[in-house]
Formats: structure tokens, sequence, C-alpha cells
């Protein structure tokens, strides 16, 4: 072994700075592998990543793809975990919507589903909860953003633009308009 020399800057009163070469011996560490030699196999991969979080069947397929060794390997385990109940599109759409409904609109919301490969009743399903929360959502969202209602047109195009960007539709901004830009008593449009 070698010894391996190091500069050490030392601070010391008034400012001043000492510079020290000291000389230590070079040990013989051998970092620990942090995963273990033998690859994991598909199904440990699968439950890895639905350990963390809920994946939709079409994103989990998409995400072991490249570590199976034939398609019909990955479909007969995606069947197995789904029949196991570990794989279920409705609880990943459940999981989708309830992270990100309170930041987005639903047109939106709806959107990511179907990129997601979600089946359309499912879809449906989430549409209904969705339209019936949207105004106060909106309204959530907007008041986070803004808080005081536009002073010009700019303003308000502004404001639209911002909402429709997050998936909520025109119509929502005219029912904050309606409402003065503040939840009163009545909640429908």
């Amino acid at each position: 072994m070698q010894p391996q020399t190091t500069l050490l800057t030392l601070r010391r009163p008034l400012k001043s700075r000492l510079v020290v070469a000291v000389t230590l011996p070079k040990t013989a560490h051998v970092p620990r592998p942090l995963r273990s030699a033998a690859p994991l196999s598909l199904k440990a991969r699968a439950i890895a990543a639905l350990a963390r979080r809920d994946y939709s069947r079409k994103e989990l397929h998409k995400k072991l793809a490249g570590f199976a060794q034939s398609e019909q390997d990955l479909e007969d385990l995606l069947n197995q975990l789904e029949a196991q109940k570990l794989l279920s599109n409705a609880r990943f759409a459940d999981a989708f919507v309830h992270q990100r409904q309170a930041r987005f609109g639903h047109a939106r919301l709806l959107y990511e589903l179907e990129q997601h490969g979600l089946d359309p009743e499912l879809i449906q399903t989430q549409k209904k909860h969705l339209h019936q929360t949207e105004n106060e959502r909106a309204f959530a969202v907007w008041a986070k953003k803004f808080g005081v209602a536009p002073i010009n047109a700019y303003e308000k195009a502004k404001q639209i633009r911002f909402l429709v960007s997050r998936g909520f539709s025109p119509e929502v901004y005219r029912w904050l308009e309606v409402r003065r830009f503040s939840l009163g008593d009545s909640q429908s449009p």
C-alpha cells in the first residue's frame, strides 16, 4: 500500500491559515455492494415496484418489458398479479385522482387516465366524482394562485388561462365570477 498525502487547511486566529501536509496510510477499503449480485426475477421486480406505489397495467407492462424474456411471460405475470389483487387499475385510478385532484381540473385528469390505458367505464366513474367537486377545487386552485378578483381584462385573461391550463373549463371561471370570487352558500353552477 502506498501512503496518501493530504493537505489540511487549519484556521488560526487573526484570519491567517496554516497549511499542513499529512501523510496517511491508504487503507484497503472495499465498498460493500449496494445490491446482491444475483439479478432480480421479473416477479420480484414487479412486486418491488408495486410496493412503492400503485401502477396501471399498461404502466407496469412498460416498466417491466425490458426485463421480460418473452411477451407471454410478462402477460402471465400481470394476470397473476391481478388475480392476487396486487395489481388493480381501479385502485390505481382512485389513488391517481386522489393525489392530483387538488391541483388539476377534470379535463386534465381524465386525459391522463386515458394515457394510462384505463377502461372507459373506470374513467366515467372518476369523471362523475370529479364533476361533483369541480367548482370547489377550481376555487381552491384559483385562491391559492391569485386570491383577488381581476382588476382589468389582462388580469382576467391571465386567470382564465391559468385555470384552463390546469384542466378546468372556462365555465368554471364564469361560475367564480357569478359568485364574486368567493364560496357562498350555494355550491351549484
